[in-house]
């Protein structure tokens, strides 16, 4: 286990590692089907690339800076690449066994053959042969001979290539092409048993025939991942838009941090491949045969068994789904929305109102993340094009969405709309909408405001929660963000809203302390927080310090956890719980016990320092007591899950909760809840 970590702060990047190895964990678990086990694998290798792209490049810059400041942010990083590295390993070593010795068994089982070129039948050499003639040879590209004597060998980030020593240090690079399918289906022949393999092997199988003439000659998988961070020099001249575009190309480019290769390549091949390609020893991952493992969310399956979980429908919402009038429902009670169990619609459908609506004068709103297709995205557009006065704030610093939104960006334009993007030095990651109709010369005012993005698509993914309401505190609070976004204030006075990094710290702080008072003087204190991560110092402190007043502290945190619990005299009052199952856990949920009058709150803020301090985020009280019993009840079906729930402890082991209850999975209890709720 890891050794980066004290007993008050766990190092956020192995916390984070242990959240991949919860994923990993589903992919061994023999209780899901067959093709969710292949998912999760997928998921693994997914975050992982993410990882080394993100995380572990922000630790090598770390190392470039003078050691009093470096003291500051990190400590030891090479101590810290040093362990992210060992776990790694384990994990890797760990996923191949479960492919291995577990999901190809079971895919035979099933009769599918997923088989290596040495597995080919003649007849599958026959079709092998064929798919090379008549489709890959066309588009492949071979760098032949490459000599590491004269310059280094380039290759793209987070592509596959197959690497083959010819004599001496010379060799062949061979980039597959991402044009045709990952896999390769062979025609069956009994209908009963269907052979697939990886379009790797139909490149090695007739590459090595083809270079056979030299001598025995061995093709082996190889990718680089390479640092994502753009690093803008000076966000506050010029203009940023501009200087962000033209550093997304460097992505490509970027330093290596991580390059994957067959763990069957000799040294001495790896030796002359880590000099041509400018790596260190520290840089080597060993993976499996195969890399891009990604690329099993799309796996066949040729049968027509039901080897995968049958989908989740979103429900429609007992209220929005068939109403006439979306207006109409929020002016006589908020509406809560909870995706993925719920359908997404009913947001789409406020803006699709909104933009026909004669009543509808202004619509503000912030975009995080969109989805490149957007019927969301296209009523927006819409409603400027209607004439109303539209603001859009898009977040350009959304890593891995930059150009998407550029895009979005341009189409809002000319349709009318005002587009403000990225600020120098922060990132607006909140989740809200801002409306106003004129009503016989009255204006009314309504508010969305939800702890995920405005995106179709990751709205059948991620649990989250957003609240729509025309109440006239919360509506002038929001509007005071706005105005900050546009410039014409400078510090939002909201009294209801907590808003970052303004006074979202302050109010929690005063939240926390509150329970601590009531916990000190004799009464229950209680502290319910659901997030995706926990990593302010600052606010685990106040944690701790409610743990020893006898607040009881339950805590739901999908991803990195940096608060150490069970630790007596620092946190044995405090228990911590993750849940890894089919949709990502996404929502934020902060519950102060109040003395029995429990204050709820939702929003976008994870209590991290980037969240409390970087970013502008908005968190709001619920007070519809509806709702508050609704989420409080959720909360609770997770509290007790003892089906994907694993207890996050002092060393992170992520063991499951196991106990004497009746079995409770709460994704599957929560669909229940929502479908019981429109019987």
């Amino acid at each position: 286990m890891a050794t980066l970590y004290n007993t008050k702060f766990y190092h956020r990047d192995l916390s984070w590692l242990r959240f991949n190895h919860r994923v990993l964990q589903e992919a061994a678990d023999d209780g899901n089907l067959l093709y969710e086990r292949i998912k999760f694998l997928a998921i693994f290798s997914s975050n992982l690339d993410e990882f080394f792209r993100v995380r572990v490049s922000d630790i090598r810059q770390i190392k470039k800076i003078e050691k009093p400041l470096r003291k500051k942010l990190i400590s030891k990083p090479n101590s810290v690449l040093k362990e992210i590295k060992n776990q790694v390993d384990i994990q890797q070593d760990e996923f191949g066994r479960i492919f291995k010795e577990e999901i190809i068994p079971q895919l035979a089982l099933e009769g599918i053959h997923l088989i290596r070129h040495e597995d080919f039948s003649e007849l599958q050499k026959k079709q092998a042969t064929t798919y090379f003639e008549e489709i890959l040879k066309q588009i492949i590209e071979i760098s032949s001979n490459p000599s590491t004597k004269n310059h280094a060998v380039f290759v793209k980030n987070e592509r596959l290539y197959l690497a083959a020593q010819i004599e001496n240090e010379e060799f062949i690079l061979v980039e597959i092409p991402e044009t045709e399918p990952r896999f390769f289906v062979f025609p069956s022949e009994d209908n009963k048993n269907f052979h697939i393999t990886f379009i790797d092997d139909i490149l090695k199988f007739n590459l090595e025939n083809q270079y056979s003439k030299k001598g025995k000659t061995d093709f082996f998988s190889i990718k680089i991942s390479r640092d994502a961070e753009l690093y803008i020099e000076d966000e506050f001249s010029g203009n940023l838009m501009e200087k962000i575009k033209a550093a997304l190309p460097k992505r490509d480019t970027g330093q290596a941090t991580r390059i994957l290769i067959d763990p069957k390549m000799p040294n001495e091949f790896k030796d002359i491949l880590k000099n041509a390609l400018d790596v260190n020893q520290t840089d080597v991952v060993l993976g499996g045969r195969y890399h891009n493992f990604k690329d099993f969310f799309g796996f066949p399956n040729p049968t027509q068994k039901k080897l995968a979980n049958e989908k989740l429908m979103p429900l429609p919402h007992p209220i929005l789904e068939d109403c006439d009038s979306i207006f109409a429902e929020i002016d006589k009670k908020d509406q809560l929305l909870h995706y993925p169990y719920q359908s997404f619609k009913p947001v789409i459908k406020l803006l699709e109102e909104a933009a026909s609506d004669p009543t509808v004068t202004t619509i503000k709103m912030t975009i995080y993340r969109s989805a490149d297709e957007s019927a969301l995205n296209d009523a927006i557009a819409l409603a400027s094009k209607n004439g109303k006065d539209v603001t859009i704030f898009m977040e350009v610093k959304a890593r891995f969405d930059e150009q998407n939104n550029f895009k979005w960006g341009a189409i809002f334009r000319e349709s009318g709309a005002k587009v403000i993007y990225s600020y120098p030095d922060i990132k607006v990651h909140s989740k809200i909408l801002y409306i106003e109709r004129r009503i016989e010369g009255k204006m009314q005012r309504y508010a969305y405001i939800g702890t995920g993005n405005f995106n179709e698509n990751t709205a059948k993914l991620y649990t989250d929660f957003g609240l729509m309401t025309s109440n006239k505190k919360i509506t002038k609070d929001l509007k005071k963000v706005f105005m900050v976004l546009e410039r014409d204030m400078i510090i939002p006075k909201t009294k209801e809203l907590l808003v970052s990094p303004f006074t979202t710290r302050e109010r929690f702080t005063a939240l926390v302390e509150d329970e601590i008072a009531l916990a000190t003087a004799g009464k229950k204190g209680l502290i319910i927080l659901k997030m995706n991560s926990l990593e302010d110092e600052r606010m685990i402190m106040e944690l701790y310090k409610a743990s020893n007043a006898g607040v009881e502290i339950r805590l739901l945190i999908r991803g990195m956890c940096s608060l150490v619990p069970g630790i007596k005299g620092q946190s044995e009052n405090i228990h911590i719980i993750s849940i890894v199952d089919r949709f990502l856990e996404h929502g934020r949920v902060y519950l102060f016990g109040n003395n029995g009058d429990e204050k709820l709150f939702i929003g976008s803020a994870d209590w991290m320092t980037r969240n409390l301090t970087h970013r502008i985020e908005v968190v709001t009280p619920i007070w519809d007591a509806d709702h508050k019993k609704t989420i409080r009840e959720l909360l609770n079906i997770e509290l007790e899950d003892n089906v994907k729930a694993r207890i996050v402890d002092a060393e992170q082991r992520n063991e499951y909760v196991r106990n004497s209850e009746k079995p409770l999975q709460s994704q599957l209890a929560t669909y229940e809840y929502f479908k019981n709720a429109i019987l």
